[in-house]
């Protein structure tokens, strides 16, 4: 192939996993580099928040057409124009500089705390301690990297409060990168599920990658008859609101769910519905724009 296509386009950085999933299922899309930020050691190197880059194998044909689609359906859920962001984009053609590889030069080995690290499988590692809890990460199409904020806020959560002997749920897995989080920190048990069917094979390859025992599977959690001890749910937040009762009802009593996925000035609607499902708050925790729960089913 002599060149490669990259779309750069303007949305809200909540959207990054939903346009991420967009592209990868309606384009012969390659990567997608979540282009606002780029970290070492949480050391913020790069900005051009709000704007997800897309590398594609062919020119896309029918884009207009299909984003005004999208657009439509993700205002009918409920999502307004203004919080979804422009959807303004720009393509280039690039002469082939080893397209396939072009869209993991941002990731770099991400120190989430001093105990958990994420490295990505290309990128050699040498753990700096023997205690260090290193998750190794070829995302593929699915969300979640290690180095959003998002996801950082739910692996801060798992060595916060302790897995260990635990029955955890991974609602929303992605790569599975929070499961096997769990499991690294001696859950018992590690159950993840997603609606995006492209994810469930990534999720499974990274699993076994790092000896992580989990058991994934197409789902979502209104459909989960097990009780878990631990929930996890790093979704959108109008998903989480809408979602909140299912959450309760497959958590044991005195057990806890994480809420990640929103930015700070959206935390009212799922504080609202925290407080509808009677659960209780017992902790929070902020990462730049956003912000997690930690919430117990009494």
């Amino acid at each position: 192939m002599k060149s490669y296509f990259e779309l750069v386009i303007s949305i809200n950085p909540e959207l990054e996993d939903v346009m991420s999933d967009f592209f990868f299922e309606n384009f012969p899309t390659e990567g997608v580099v979540l282009a606002e930020e780029s970290y070492k050691n949480l050391e913020m190197t790069s900005t051009t928040e709000g704007n997800l880059k897309v590398f594609l194998t062919e020119e896309p044909q029918g884009l207009d057409n299909l984003l005004k689609d999208y657009r439509r359906t993700l205002k009918d859920r409920g999502l307004t124009d203004d919080f979804m962001g422009s959807w303004d984009y720009t393509i280039d053609e690039k002469e082939n500089q080893d397209w396939s590889k072009k869209w993991k030069e941002k990731w770099d080995v991400t120190h989430v705390t001093d105990k958990i690290t994420v490295v990505p499988d290309w990128i050699e590692y040498t753990p700096k301690s023997k205690d260090e809890v290193i998750i190794r990460l070829e995302p593929g199409c699915a969300f979640g990297t290690g180095t959003h904020d998002t996801t950082q806020i739910c692996m801060r959560a798992i060595e916060l409060l302790g897995v260990k002997g635990k029955n955890v749920a991974d609602i929303g897995m992605g790569s599975g990168i929070l499961s096997i989080c769990a499991k690294k920190f001696g859950a018992k048990y590690v159950y993840g599920c997603d609606n995006d069917e492209t994810v469930i094979e990534v999720a499974r390859e990274n699993a076994l990658k790092n000896n992580a025992k989990c058991e994934f599977e197409l789902g979502t959690a209104d459909k989960i008859n097990k009780k878990f001890d631990f929930v996890l749910a790093n979704i959108l937040h109008n998903v989480l609101a809408e979602i909140m009762g299912d959450l309760k009802n497959i958590t044991t009593d005195g057990g806890y769910i994480v809420l990640s996925g929103i930015l700070d000035e959206k935390a009212p609607i799922v504080v609202d519905a925290i407080n509808k499902n009677r659960l209780k708050i017992v902790n929070e925790l902020h990462q730049n724009q956003w912000v997690g729960y930690i919430v117990e089913k009494i």
